[in-house]
C-alpha cells in the first residue's frame, strides 16, 4: 500500500504536553492540522500525518521536536496497515489508533505485529468501553479517554473495564484544575490538555521574595542599569545566583571558559541574553507552582517563536525581536505567579508596544501573540485569520519557527 503525501505548507504543526500524576512532562501529542479554512473539503489525517513525517521529521529528527520524550501520533486504518509506519523510530513514538478504525481481524493482527516489533500503541478518543476492543487488550499500552464525549456520569464504569487491562489510562481534553483533580481521584495515570497553561488567579496574593527579586532584576535590565546594581540584587538571592550560574554554564557549553562568578556570568551573557535568562529563570525558580517544567517549555517555545517570526516582519529591528521574545515569555507569567498580569508587569514599566500586546493583544506583537496562542490551542481558523494580517508571514515560516522554537525549548529540560 502506498500513501500520497501533500506539501508540508498545507499544514500547521502542533505539539501538546502530556503530564504524569506528579505533573511532570511525560510526552507530547504531535498534531497536524489543515491550514485550509474548510478542512472538510481538504485532506484527512492520514495525508497530514504522512506529509509531516515525510517533510519534517525525517529531515529534522524526532530529537528536535520531542527532546527526550515520546511523541503520540494519530494513525487511521489506512496508515496503520502501511509499511511507512515502520519507518518511525519505535523508541520515540506511540502509535495512536483513531476512534474511526474498525476492529477487524486484520487490524488485530497488525497491532500484534507492531507490538512484537517493539512499538507502543494507544487507543485514541475512547468514549466508552466496548467488548469489540477486547482482542486488542494485550497489544495496547495506553487508553486515552476523551472526557468530553465519555461524560463524567459514566466515566467510572468506563474506567472499571479498562483498569483490568495492562495499560496506562490517559485523560484527554482536561480543561481545568477541577477536572484534573477528579481524574487524579479516579486513578488516571496521564493527563493531556491546555489547562496547565491557563491562569489561576488568587485574589490578594503577594509575590514571594525571590519573585520580587526577579521582577526587580528584569526592571533593572530593561532600564539598562549599572552592572553593580544588578549584581547587588543577585547577591541578596543565593538561589537566583546559583540558577544564573548553572544556566549560564549550560549556555556556554563547548567554550573554553567556565562561568564561576556573577560578574563573569553577566559579562558572558550580555544584557540582551541576561534579560532572556531572567525571564526563563522565573519559570524554574518559582516555588508556588507544582509543575513549572511544562509551563517553562511552553513559555520558552512561545517566546522563541515570536522572536523568529518578528525577525521576518517588515522593518524589524533587534529591539523589536527582543520585545517579541519578552511578550511571548511574559504572556504566561500570570499563570506562573497566580496574579493578574497587569500587577506583574507594572513595576517593569515596559514600552507601550509590550504593554499593549500583553494586556490587550494590540499592535503587531499583540496580533503575533494571539496567533501563537490560537495555534497552541489548535484553533486553526482563528490562527489563519490573524496570519492574513501578518503578511509576509505565511504557514511555511510559522511552521519553521515553531519547529526551531520547540528544539530550543527542549534544551531547558533537566
Amino acid at each position: 500500500m502506498s500513501i500520497t503525501t501533500q506539501n508540508i505548507s498545507d499544514f500547521f504543526i502542533g505539539r501538546q504536553s502530556i503530564l504524569d500524576r506528579e505533573q511532570n512532562l511525560a510526552g507530547f501529542e504531535l498534531l497536524f492540522r489543515s491550514s485550509q479554512q474548510n478542512s472538510a473539503e481538504f485532506l484527512d489525517n492520514v495525508s497530514a500525518t504522512c506529509s509531516v513525517i515525510n517533510h519534517a521529521f525525517n529531515e529534522l529528527g524526532f530529537q528536535t521536536v520531542l527532546g527526550k520524550h515520546r511523541g503520540f501520533i494519530n494513525v487511521s486504518e489506512q496508515m496503520l496497515m502501511d509499511d511507512l509506519l515502520e519507518l518511525l523510530p519505535k523508541d520515540r513514538v506511540v502509535i495512536e489508533l483513531l476512534e474511526t478504525i474498525e476492529i477487524s481481524d486484520a487490524v488485530i493482527e497488525r497491532c500484534n505485529y507492531l507490538k512484537s516489533l517493539g512499538y507502543m500503541l494507544a487507543l485514541d478518543d475512547v468514549a466508552r468501553y466496548s467488548s469489540n476492543l477486547e482482542p486488542l487488550k494485550d497489544s495496547i499500552d495506553f487508553v486515552k479517554i476523551d472526557l468530553k464525549t465519555a461524560g463524567m456520569e459514566r466515566l467510572q464504569s468506563t474506567l472499571d473495564h479498562f483498569k483490568k487491562w495492562p495499560v496506562k489510562l490517559l485523560a484527554e481534553k482536561v480543561d481545568n484544575r477541577a477536572e484534573e483533580k477528579l481524574c487524579l481521584d479516579l486513578g488516571f495515570h496521564l493527563f493531556q490538555g491546555y489547562y496547565f497553561a491557563k491562569p489561576l488567579i488568587i485574589t490578594g496574593k503577594r509575590m514571594s521574595h525571590s519573585e520580587i527579586a526577579l521582577i526587580q532584576l528584569l526592571g533593572l535590565v530593561i532600564s539598562d542599569a549599572d552592572t553593580e546594581e544588578i549584581e547587588k540584587i543577585f547577591k541578596q538571592n543565593p538561589g537566583l545566583s546559583f540558577n544564573l550560574l548553572r544556566l549560564t554554564n549550560s549556555a556556554a557549553a563547548g567554550s573554553q571558559a567556565k562561568i564561576t562568578s556573577l560578574s563573569s556570568a553577566i559579562m558572558m551573557l550580555g544584557r540582551r541574553q541576561l534579560q532572556r535568562w531572567l525571564q526563563l529563570l522565573a519559570y524554574t525558580n518559582n516555588g508556588t507552582m507544582q509543575f513549572p517544567d511544562p509551563l517553562l517549555q511552553l513559555a520558552a517555545a512561545r517566546g522563541k517563536s515570536m522572536e523568529l517570526l518578528a525577525k521576518q516582519m517588515p522593518g524589524c529591528t533587534k529591539t523589536m525581536e527582543d520585545h517579541a521574545f519578552m511578550v511571548g515569555i511574559m504572556s504566561l507569567m500570570d499563570t506562573l505567579l497566580c496574579m493578574p498580569l497587569i500587577e506583574i508587569i507594572s513595576p517593569l514599566n515596559p514600552p507601550a508596544e509590550i504593554r499593549d500586546a500583553l494586556l490587550s493583544r494590540k499592535g503587531p506583537l499583540g496580533n503575533l501573540l494571539a496567533m501563537i496562542e490560537h495555534l497552541e490551542s489548535y484553533d486553526m481558523d482563528a490562527a489563519n485569520e490573524l496570519l492574513h494580517d501578518l503578511a509576509p508571514l505565511d504557514i511555511d515560516k510559522v511552521n519553521q519557527a515553531q519547529l526551531e522554537a520547540l528544539a530550543w525549548s527542549n534544551s531547558f529540560e533537566h
